[in-house]
């Protein structure tokens, strides 16, 4: 839309499902709506959420989302509406948008800079691009990353293990997130009258426990963490598999250089147990397509420092509970930070589009 000549690559086949929360928070929604692309998320069926139920043990808080900024609810689309949805949008706005396609190397001047990319297609061979700017968006193991030798400089200490599956037949309309020592788990409605539910654990219980047996293990941890979830399951119907994510450190990469970029997971990445990946994808979607038409060096730094500014506190709160070590006064104060820094987040999104945004300090769980 700024009027950049844009090549997206997917290696992906359009409209392809993914392992997902599909969790949006009030920052997602919010991009999604500034983007002029959240009627089509209401289009499709996607249920609109009103009220988030915190479960600690057998304390329950139940919190309305009250609308603000022009957003009345919370959404979690299937990653195949979502997907879709964007890449039609991405299109309109007049990227080249190529499915079937990966990066298997990149192009340099003699300087050393990135000035495009080497791109394969299975069955039809290599192609070189010339860009001004690559952008690696490919995910927790980004080649893109792996061919700038892009260094880690934070790490986190925890990883949890998620389990999910999709249900139909539960009577549920809010999100549900529970929290016993040891385990967590959350219901979110989504579309098609599904509900995802996932359990989640230590990282460890997947390698000694739960990788042989992912359903088994799935039950296990449901009934542990939310019983009157794990009986309710008994009167629904599952479709499709459940799924396994084994866990993975968060980290902070390097994320801008010379003629490149990293964003998303390829970037940056954080325990799965917050649900705010993918709100963390689209704040920085936007960073640092400000920063790309802009065109410089120095607006790619900027990016990078915006984003952690942005993202360090939530991601000290995600790793605190992907512990799963503490107890449910700790988490419930660790949720009152998360609730304060969602709400910076916000404010500071919402004010991109006047002259002077909010200014940004980094802050510390």
């Amino acid at each position: 839309r700024s009027g950049l000549r844009v090549l997206a690559v997917e290696q992906a086949r359009y409209g392809t499902d993914t392992l997902s929360t599909h969790a949006l928070m009030r920052g997602g929604v919010l991009q999604l709506h500034r983007w002029g692309v959240l009627p089509r998320i209401e289009a499709v069926g996607t249920p609109r959420i009103t009220s988030t139920s915190f479960h600690y043990g057998e304390e329950e808080i139940a919190i309305a989302i009250k609308p603000r900024y022009g957003i009345q609810g919370l959404y979690a689309p299937r990653r195949k509406v979502l997907d879709a949805i964007l890449v039609d949008a991405a299109r309109e706005a007049g990227v080249e948008v190529v499915h079937g396609v990966r990066v298997i190397d990149l192009m340099r001047s003699e300087d050393g800079r990135v000035v495009g990319a080497v791109l394969e297609e299975p069955g039809a061979g290599t192609v070189s691009v010339g860009a001004e700017l690559v952008i690696g968006a490919d995910g927790l193991r980004s080649k893109v990353a792996e061919l700038v030798g892009a260094p880690k400089y934070r790490v986190g200490r925890n990883t949890s293990t998620f389990l999910y599956g999709y249900w139909s037949g539960l009577d549920l309309e809010e999100n549900h997130w529970y929290y016993r020592p040891g385990v967590m788990g959350g219901a979110i409605p989504t579309n098609g009258g599904e509900v995802l539910v996932c359990a989640g654990a230590p990282g460890s219980r997947f390698w000694n426990e739960i990788r042989f047996d992912l359903e088994g293990g799935f039950h296990r941890v449901l009934r542990e963490v939310a019983p009157e979830l794990s009986d309710a399951l008994a009167g629904a119907s599952r479709s499709g598999p459940v799924r396994g994510f084994p866990g993975e450190p968060g980290f902070f990469r390097r994320s801008a250089g010379p003629g490149w970029a990293l964003v998303g997971d390829a970037g940056y990445f954080r325990d799965p147990s917050t649900a705010h990946g993918i709100t963390d994808a689209f704040r920085d979607a936007e960073l640092l397509a400000r920063a790309a038409v802009q065109g410089t060096d120095r607006a790619l730094e900027e990016y990078e420092r915006l984003r952690d500014s942005m993202a360090v506190g939530l991601f000290e709160a995600s790793d605190i509970i992907a512990g799963h070590d503490r107890g449910m006064d700790e988490i419930k104060k660790v949720h009152l930070f998360m609730s304060d820094e969602m709400n910076r987040e916000v404010a500071y999104l919402n004010g991109l589009d006047s002259e002077q945004p909010e200014a940004l300090t980094r802050r510390t769980a």
